[in-house]
């Protein structure tokens, strides 16, 4: 018998019995944990001697929650490129239709529910970490429990590392599943072994993780794989007040060529009706409908329920914004006007400055910071695990270095939504960053650092650190060129022949090779031809000619990244 089927046999909540089993020394239970014989006499003399609440008591809690009620748990799918995750949701979302209470799904709104043994659950139909933590960093907080889609014949991969981080600074709830159960000759005790060392632990290992085998191919696990999501929903007590004006969060937001301005929302609190006046983001609108995802027209949506409400809006907003119903028209454009939305603890939140190595010291002096989030990218594992080991052991008793992502590879958009959302400072080894990349990290005030030396990396925290680190200096990109064409003067130099694709190259800046994901060279410009004439600087989509200081060996297909040094301002 496993905790669950225990606690409903003992008509008690599977969260209150795993106190009891805690109190009484039994240690590593979940609710889908199994138990012996004796462990279930032991459980159940205890619950027998649980004395009966007094009936004040009960009368008091229930006057407290009176208008809650439990809302359906919203669930996102994560895991690397390729392992299912969207076989998987196609499999549940067919698993639906049996229930014709919902009819088929034929609005893409984002988002579906699913009914099972008479619960709901909602599934966002966007899977994947990035969307999850792009509305993290607008405030939102949608999802209530991820599962982790594992491909058992590939294992655990960077994209199954990037997403188990990101549920961990999120603090969300895992559920794994081991997918594509159905393939030959699969190690899944290789697989488990790599997600424990992410301290994904199974529970028949004395971990806390759920763990479900799947086939999305075959359609097996499934069911396994709702009733666990089922125990875990328990254990979150999720409830909302259905009486309060209606508060959700905008999941996508397009425009429709006969709808107009649609945007689609997942009610978190409250209940939405037609005609109520709303704010979201920065603009406001009015409930001319909504649409549920089998294109069913209702009067009013409640918790957890997700909907379309067409040309309604009069700019589109951004999914992760809040929707928030209020009084009147004027009330909202008083909002609106006034930009003050104002939203319950945990679903929007002011965002707070980032954190700068040029402030850590102050911060720590002033108590205002007891730890260093750091976000590690470079070149190979081994230099990483290298430098994240030196990092860590600059911990002191004033601050904790906590490193919360570390991978191989170039600096992307997921890493800066996660310093975004986390606080964190990102330092790229030997990578190239990209000057989107570059201008996203500045739009979201990201502290990004490169590095060439793990010397100068360890130099750098130490002096934040005691405070001895200057004004930082930051690149401002200027733009990109492109290699044609190489010409080799009779003295042996070599002049890049480029065509400027991006800003301007001008004489002077500096210069950062690039050949495939491989920086060769940052160096100084030490030459700008227009033809056989000197230029100071050449425009986008023009061709010109590059020598650098130090650095000959180039190739056709190099990429140059040109910026400039700037002092930050503090």
């Amino acid at each position: 018998m496993r905790v669950y089927e225990l606690a409903k046999k003992e008509k008690i909540a599977s969260k209150d019995l795993l106190k009891i089993i805690k109190d009484l020394g039994i240690k590593g239970k979940v609710s889908a944990s199994s138990l012996s014989e004796e462990e279930i006499k032991k459980i159940s003399s205890r619950t027998k001697e649980k004395k009966p609440q007094k009936k004040e008591e009960r009368v008091k809690k229930s006057a407290e929650k009176t208008n809650l009620i439990p809302r359906a748990p919203i669930i996102t799918l994560m895991g690397h490129v390729d392992h299912g995750k969207t076989s998987l949701l196609d499999v549940i979302r067919e698993s639906r239709v049996v229930d014709t209470e919902y009819g088929e799904i034929t609005q893409h709104i984002g988002a579906y529910r699913v009914k099972i043994k008479g619960k709901e659950m909602v599934f966002l139909d966007t899977p994947g970490h990035e969307a999850f933590t792009a509305m993290r960093a607008r405030g939102a907080k949608v999802t209530d429990i991820v599962i982790l889609v594992v491909a058992v014949d590939d294992g655990v991969m960077p994209q199954t590392v990037e997403a188990i981080n990101h549920c961990k600074e999120a603090k969300v709830p895992i559920i794994v599943a081991l997918n594509k159960m159905d393939k030959p000759g699969i190690n899944l005790e290789k697989v488990k072994q790599e997600l424990a060392k992410l301290d994904l632990a199974p529970e028949e290992w004395g971990g806390k993780t759920v763990y479900v085998e799947t086939s999305a191919r075959t359609k097996t696990g499934i069911p396994n794989l709702l009733d666990m999501l089922g125990l875990e929903a328990e254990m979150l007590e999720l409830k909302a007040d259905p009486g309060k004006p209606g508060k959700g969060t905008v999941i996508e937001a397009k425009v429709d060529k006969r709808e107009g301005r649609v945007i689609n929302v997942i009610v978190r609190d409250g209940t939405i009706r037609v005609g109520d006046n709303f704010v979201v983001g920065d603009t406001f609108g009015r409930v001319k409908a909504l649409i549920n995802e089998a294109g069913k027209h209702l009067k009013e949506a409640g918790p957890s329920t997700p909907i379309k409400i067409p040309g309604c809006a009069n700019k589109l907003p951004s999914p992760g914004d809040l929707l928030q119903v209020v009084a009147s028209e004027k009330e909202a454009k008083e909002i609106v006007g006034k930009k003050e939305i104002s939203a319950s603890p945990g679903e929007l939140a002011e965002k707070s400055s980032q954190t700068t190595l040029e402030d850590l010291y102050r911060e720590i002096k002033e108590g205002k910071k007891n730890e260093l989030k750091l976000i590690i990218k470079g070149d190979v594992v081994g230099s990483i695990e290298a430098l994240g080991k030196s990092l860590k052991e600059l911990t002191n008793p004033e601050i904790k270095i906590d490193i919360i992502h570390q991978s191989a590879g170039g600096i992307n958009e997921s890493d800066i939504m996660l310093a975004s959302v986390s606080n964190a400072v990102i330092v790229g080894f030997n990578v190239p960053v990209e000057t989107k990349i570059k201008e996203l990290a500045k739009k979201e005030k990201i502290d990004l650092r490169t590095y060439q030396i793990i010397y100068e990396v360890i130099e750098d925290i130490k002096k934040a650190i005691s405070g001895l680190l200057k004004p930082k200096e930051v690149e401002e990109p200027v733009g990109e060129a492109e290699i044609r064409r190489v010409f080799t003067l009779s003295n042996g130099q070599a002049i890049a022949g480029c065509l400027v694709a991006k800003g301007k190259v001008i004489r002077g800046a500096r210069a950062r090779l690039v050949r495939g994901e491989k920086v060769l060279a940052d160096d100084k410009i030490a030459s700008l031809r227009r033809f056989k004439d000197n230029a100071r600087e050449v425009g986008v989509n023009f061709e010109c000619g590059i020598q650098l200081e130090n650095f000959n060996d180039f190739k056709a297909g190099d990429r140059f990244q040109i910026y400039r040094i700037v002092e930050q301002k503090q």
